[in-house]
């Protein structure tokens, strides 16, 4: 039985000569994330903003200006309306009572509810979530300091265990694939909560472990092949672990496609930004981060790390 191989033997793709195309297409991608991030803003999830969020599915797309008279009507506060996931399912968002405790809560809720099946006899609650205003904050500081603190800490290994050029790729990768995700949920609305903060986590720890092993190669054939040239090196290493990369990619993707769709809208948030970190997480590691190394001035020669090389020098010349 032969072998399934995405990436046939011997390819030999010329990634680094495309390198200044991929750094302007990197560096408008990055600015248009950071300016739909600062216009637009992000779908702050309940996690974050505080208050109380009510999920409610109807048989048909509502009409989200009744849906709020109706809820006015209650005068539990100024109610915040929004699609999520598809047109028939609506997330409803209410100032936690002054009384904040779970059954001044239950209360409103039920307040909620009974009038919206006045109106909708046929719709469904699938789920209600609330958070103070003091520990919504606690959760944006924690938040985005596992983010910088997982950026900081990636990149602080790269350059000890390497050179620093490697640090410097290393935190410029992640945070192209950090930004482009928060760009993605400023464009789509989709809600940002935990869910995502953990799927921004997760995508790092993918998006370093790619890299890690393309920066491996590379060193290993710096060593190997001191009088070569770095362009050359670089296509030579990104080649030779493209399989595994690329193996590694298309798994996980089918895996997150299937819980796309079979997984529900609570996991839509969390599954799109894990798919799009996967496909912008191996694009900035093959044409990012290695292709860096060469702006940064790193060169071959001298081993890595000061450790001595019994291999004897080959002059393989340029690919």
């Amino acid at each position: 039985m032969r072998l399934l191989k995405l990436v046939p033997d011997n390819t030999n793709l010329p990634f680094v000569s495309l390198r200044h195309w991929a750094f302007g297409i990197t560096a408008v991608l990055t600015l248009a994330a950071i300016a739909l991030v600062g216009v637009r803003g992000l779908n702050l999830g309940v996690d974050f903003v505080g208050g109380l969020m009510i999920e409610a599915k109807f048989d048909q797309p509502p009409q989200l200006d009744k849906v709020r008279a109706t809820i006015d009507r209650l005068g539990v506060g100024e109610g915040s309306l929004q699609t999520f996931g598809d047109p028939k399912t609506v997330s409803i968002r209410l100032p936690v009572p002054e009384n904040a405790d779970e059954g001044a809560t239950n209360r409103v809720v039920q307040r909620v509810q009974t009038a919206l099946k006045q109106v909708y006899p046929t719709i469904q609650f699938s789920r209600y979530d609330t958070v103070s205003g003091k520990v919504s904050g606690e959760l944006i500081r924690n938040g985005l300091l596992a983010v910088v603190l997982a950026v900081l800490g990636i990149a602080i290994f790269s350059w000890l265990r390497y050179e620093w050029q490697f640090g410097v790729s290393t935190f410029v990768a992640i945070m192209h694939d950090v930004l482009m995700t928060m760009g993605f949920f400023a464009l789509t609305r989709l809600e940002f909560d935990l869910n995502i903060v953990a799927a921004v986590l997760t995508i790092i720890g993918y998006s370093i472990n790619d890299k890690i092993v393309i920066d491996d190669r590379i060193r290993e054939n710096m060593r190997k092949y001191r009088q070569m040239d770095m362009r050359s090196l670089i296509d030579l290493s990104v080649n030779e672990t493209l399989p595994r990369t690329v193996m590694t990619s298309v798994t996980i993707l089918l895996a997150l496609g299937a819980l796309l769709i079979f997984g529900g809208h609570v996991l839509r948030g969390f599954t799109a930004a894990m798919i799009l970190g996967i496909v912008i997480g191996t694009y900035s590691s093959i044409y990012v981060s290695s292709s860096l190394l060469i702006t940064l001035g790193l060169r071959p020669g001298v081993p890595l790390g000061g450790q001595s090389d019994e291999k004897p020098s080959v002059n393989v010349g340029k690919r």
